[in-house]
Parts: structure tokens; C-alpha cells; sequence
């Protein structure tokens, strides 16, 4: 770690101790809570409410470090060894001790036990864990979901697994816009219910698991979506709330519709025609929804909120993101589903894409939009996203953007000289920007060649260009493509 950020005050993963405590307890807390989380370092020689670099005592300094590896592996079960080092500062020694993110949670302090010596790491403190999540670190140690556990003293039958089966094709279907698209959804069966940890097959006995108590709406202490209008940017002031029941994927939809219906709309002129549009960008809206739905904790006894401020949409989802996830990591795109059962229920029925994907297009949204940038907070045992919406004046409740730009000018006259064969492949395009030209001509039933020829044609009518390269490159479409086709 760089010198500035590990001298640079207390945070997640750094604590000070100005000397070694004589009972070890007194740090003990904060390895067990490093080891549970993302790992992170105890700094020995520093005054923590002055930052003032004391050091330490240089003639028994190695027999300090001795002292404080041997504490550590007696103290804490399972076994911590941590990285004892020495680093020298304006001409003073301290020690630096880093804990790496354990692969055997929980840890805890040996001679308190299980439940009452795991500790974990919350907004730059140390924090005794909660029920819930101990159990979640617990999972977590033997590679478990708690969607994919058995939900208990839930009886199933045949009739009711084929309803669900019968449910989701038809959201499927319903979330699918493509004939040839619709014509590749597959049944779901009792057994694709199994293979995603919908269902569990024990000892030749099917149970539902909490998936799909959660898809069915069954679920004991069923969790609910809570939307609320504010007036204002806090929460002093209600408008309007809701509180939303049903399956998972019910309350999803009713939070979408109701978010739909409180923002702003407004329409743009694009040459000779008039478009209604939405403040914020409604994909995305319902992607935030839907991404908070597959991954909140089911274990803490919170509920999701949707937001509604003069200044922006706060999406609250409980639950700490998963170790080894950081928010860095999540707008490069990646993800580690904390309920897999859900996400792959969901990426079937079309209501999420791919694991990781939503939040740089969040992101890419809102800048094409012309909206700040989005904040993605993890605070408190919560993880939240806020979608910043345009000042007063910018977007009226009844507010008028009027676009009469050359470029949707010209569009409209290449709207009158658009064939069919282009409309398709235009299409085509936009609802999959990152296929091949071999997957176009397969999807369209064309040959290879045909499909270059018109590429080419958009390309130089200006009506798509390609970013980055061939092989791992995208279409993008730089017409609006509803407006080409009318």
C-alpha cells in the first residue's frame, strides 16, 4: 500500500494503535473483523486521534512482532497468520500488520466463541456481527447461497412447480420484443428449476428452496419493495408511499410502474416530429430495481427502497456488498451474484441481462442522457444507487426539450430512403450491438457477404459507426431507430 493512503488517517481496511495493547483482545477484534471482510492492516506507532507517528521501541521491536503473530494464531478461530512487517517513516519504525480476506468464515475470537466473538468491519469501524450476518458469513465459508437453501415446513407439488414453470415462459416471452428471439425461449422444467437451485432433490424428494418461496410470493415474512415521494432532497417531508406484496418479480414491476408514474415526462422535437421522453433514462430504472431485487441479503430482515427526490432516485438495497466486490470493480463490470437461484431465474425471464453489465450501462445512460453521474454508495450494511435527475428548468413537469439539430434534420430525410432490408439490419443492430456479422446473417437468413454490404452502406450513411475493434468491438446506432422505421 502506498505510503500516503497507509499514513493517511483510519478507514475500511486501516486502524491505528499507538502501541501494542497488553490485552491482545483490544486489536483481536479487528483482525476477526479484517479476516471476515476484504482484509486490511493495523498500523502499531501511530496516534489514532492525532495521526502524530510515534514508533515503536527499536531495541525489542522484532520481539514485539514475534509477540503479535503468536497472540494472533492462539487468539482466533480458525487460524490467522498475518503478514508482520516493519516500515520506517520520518525517521520512525512502526509495524505494520496486514490481514488478507479469509476463505473460512467465520473467524472469530477463540475464547468468546462463534456468536459472540465474530466481528466485522462497517463504514471504518469495528462492529460485533449481526445475527443475520453471521449466518451470511457462515454460507459464505462453505460456498452455500441462502436462495439456494431449503426453504423449511414448505410443502410442494407437481401442479405448483408446473405453474411456475408455466409463469416464467410467459415473462419470458412477455420481456422479449424478437419473433426469432421468442422462437429460442426454451420450457422450463422441473429439472431447470433443479439446475438453478430453484428446487433441491434430496435423497429422490424435491424441496423449494428460498428462491422459490421468494418467486412465488410464499415465502415466510414475505419482504416487501417500499417507494416513497419526498419533497425536497431528505426525507423530512412524504408525498407519497407505497409498500408493494407478491413474488419478487411482481413487486419489481409494480416499484417500475410507480417510479414511471412520479417522474417528470417530456417530449423532444426531432425535425418535423414530436417524441414523449422520460427525465431519466426507463431501462435503467428498471434494472436498478431489478439488480437490488437479486441482489439484496434475504437474511437481514430489511427492505428494499425506491426514493423519489426533487434531486434524484435512491435505490437502497439491504445488505453489505459481498467480500471481494468493490464499487471500483463494479463499474469495470464485475459481479458475484450473493443470490445465483434469483439471478439465473431472472436472466431467463429477461428481466436482468448479464451478470455484471447493468451498472457501466447505468452509467453510459445517464451520461447520454446529459444526467451526473450516478453515485453508488455502500454504507451502514446497505448498498444503495443514486440516479441524479436534471435541475428545475432544465425538465418541467410538462417540460419541452426541442432537439433541431443538423443531425436529426438529416435523419428525417434518411428516413425516406431507408429499404427494408436496411430497417432490419438497422434493427437488428440495435438490439444487439456486439454480435458478429456471422450472427446477423444467421439471425436474418442471409449470407455473409450480404450482411458486410449493408453494414457498410449504415456505416457510410452515418447511420452506425463501430467502437473499438473487430473481434471484441460494438455497433453503436447513432439514429433513433423508432423514428427511422415510422
Amino acid at each position: 500500500m502506498a505510503e500516503d493512503k497507509l499514513f493517511s488517517g483510519e478507514s475500511k481496511n486501516i486502524e491505528y494503535k499507538v502501541t501494542v495493547p497488553e490485552k491482545s483482545e483490544k486489536y483481536m477484534k479487528t483482525v476477526v473483523a479484517f479476516a471476515n471482510g476484504r482484509g486490511g492492516k493495523i498500523v502499531f506507532g501511530i496516534d489514532d486521534k492525532t495521526l502524530d507517528i510515534v514508533g515503536m521501541d527499536v531495541d525489542n521491536i522484532y520481539k514485539t512482532m514475534d509477540a503479535i503473530t503468536n497472540a494472533i494464531s492462539d487468539a482466533c478461530e480458525p487460524a490467522i497468520r498475518p503478514d508482520v512487517a516493519l516500515q520506517t517513516v520520518k525517521d520512525k519504525t512502526v509495524i505494520v500488520v496486514e490481514i488478507l480476506p479469509g476463505a473460512q468464515r467465520p473467524y472469530y475470537i477463540k475464547s468468546q466463541g462463534m456468536v459472540d466473538g465474530t466481528y466485522v468491519r462497517v463504514s471504518g469501524t469495528t462492529r460485533h456481527v449481526e445475527g443475520y450476518m453471521l449466518k451470511e458469513l457462515i454460507l459464505e465459508g462453505q460456498n452455500r447461497y441462502f436462495d439456494s437453501e431449503i426453504c423449511q415446513n414448505m410443502p410442494v407439488s407437481d401442479s405448483e412447480i408446473e405453474e411456475l414453470c408455466k409463469s416464467m415462459k410467459e415473462t419470458a416471452l412477455k420481456n422479449t420484443w424478437q419473433d426469432s428471439e421468442k422462437a429460442k425461449i426454451k420450457d422450463v422444467t422441473k429439472n431447470t428449476l433443479i439446475s438453478w437451485g430453484v428446487l433441491k432433490d434430496a435423497e429422490g424428494k424435491i424441496y423449494p428452496t428460498n428462491a422459490y418461496a421468494l418467486l412465488t410470493g410464499k415465502m415466510p415474512q414475505m419482504p416487501v419493495i417500499q417507494c416513497g415521494v419526498f419533497k425536497g432532497t431528505n426525507r423530512a417531508h412524504f408525498v407519497d408511499r407505497r409498500e408493494f406484496e407478491g413474488s419478487i418479480q411482481e413487486q419489481m414491476e409494480a416499484a417500475y410502474q410507480y417510479v414511471l408514474e412520479k417522474i417528470n415526462m417530456g417530449m423532444t422535437i426531432m425535425g418535423m416530429y414530436r417524441q414523449d421522453v422520460y427525465e431519466l433514462p426507463t431501462d435503467s430504472i428498471r434494472e436498478l430495481i431489478a439488480n437490488a431485487v437479486a441482489h439484496r441479503s434475504y437474511l437481514e430482515p430489511g427492505n428494499i427502497q425506491v426514493a423519489l427526490f426533487d434531486d434524484r432516485l435512491e435505490v437502497t438495497s439491504p445488505g453489505m456488498l459481498l467480500n471481494n466486490v468493490t464499487i471500483s470493480k463494479m463499474m469495470e463490470g464485475y459481479s458475484k451474484p450473493r443470490n445465483p437461484a434469483i439471478a439465473r431465474a431472472f436472466a431467463y425471464m429477461k428481466i436482468i441481462e448479464k451478470w455484471g453489465t447493468g451498472i457501466p450501462r447505468l452509467f453510459e445512460a445517464c451520461e447520454e442522457y446529459g444526467l451526473p453521474k450516478p453515485e453508488l454508495v455502500d454504507f451502514d450494511g446497505d448498498f444503495r444507487v443514486n440516479m441524479y435527475r436534471k435541475v428545475k428548468g432544465e425538465f418541467g413537469v410538462n417540460g419541452v426539450t426541442t432537439q433541431t439539430t443538423q443531425t436529426h434534420q438529416s435523419t428525417q430525410s434518411k428516413k425516406s430512403t431507408l429499404s427494408d432490408d436496411d430497417k432490419k439490419i438497422l434493427e437488428l443492430v440495435h438490439n444487439y450491438p456486439s454480435m458478429s456479422q456471422r450472427e446477423y446473417a444467421n439471425e436474418l437468413g442471409w449470407n455473409l457477404d450480404r450482411v458486410k454490404y449493408y453494414l457498410r452502406k449504415m456505416k457510410t450513411q452515418e447511420l452506425i459507426k463501430r467502437v473499438g475493434n473487430s473481434h471484441s468491438g460494438y455497433w453503436e446506432v447513432l439514429a433513433e431507430v423508432n423514428q427511422l422505421q415510422n
